[in-house]
């Protein structure tokens, strides 16, 4: 494989660095398409309030399912593949699968590099004893009060994890379980 050398200007000093099998522009290309694809989403909302109608039906698909079923897993593969990024198709319905444990950015409040847009949250509920919401991080809203801006399907203006629709949304840092990078 090629190695790709990259470099940018910094005060003067050209900085080189090399990477092997990614260009930094396909990689960033890849994030803003994903970008623009979940954000393209956002207002859609069922059709009558049960997990269903046409673009609904078209995330559920993505995962193997038929209307009814909880989406918030499916918008997120959907949006994912329609990306070009295939490392999602090991997505399915739930939205445990969108934890890449591989691939982790931000772990049980621990930080382990700086998330960007189009990486993955999950949200654990105590309640089911698992994780059961996810969506995307699209950036900070208040990175000093840990609070960030999330697209995220299957939710309402409440946060619910079984909501109407595609919401842009604020969470918080310290309620999120995970946050995973699919686009390498």
């Amino acid at each position: 494989m090629a190695k790709i050398i990259t470099g940018f200007c910094m005060g003067g000093l050209l900085i080189l660095s090399s990477l092997s099998g990614f260009s930094q522009t396909t990689v960033s290309s890849k994030r803003s398409t994903i970008t623009a694809i979940y954000s393209s989403q956002i207002g859609v909302r069922e059709k009558t309030g049960h997990n269903d109608g046409l673009q609904v039906e078209r995330y559920l698909q993505a995962v193997g399912l038929d209307k009814g079923y909880a989406w918030c897993a499916a918008f997120v593969k959907w949006s994912l593949l329609k990306g070009g990024e295939t490392n999602a198709k090991t997505i399915n319905g739930m939205a445990a699968s969108c934890q890449r444990k591989e691939s982790l950015v931000f772990y049980q409040s621990k930080w382990l590099t700086t998330p960007l847009p189009a990486d993955v949250f999950c949200l654990y509920y105590k309640s089911l004893g698992r994780i059961g919401h996810t969506g995307f991080f699209d950036g900070w809203a208040n990175k000093a009060m840990g609070t960030y801006h999330s697209v995220e399907g299957n939710t309402n203006d409440g946060g619910s994890r079984n909501g109407d629709g595609v919401y842009r949304r604020v969470r918080q840092i310290n309620a999120t379980h995970s946050i995973s990078r699919w686009v390498l």
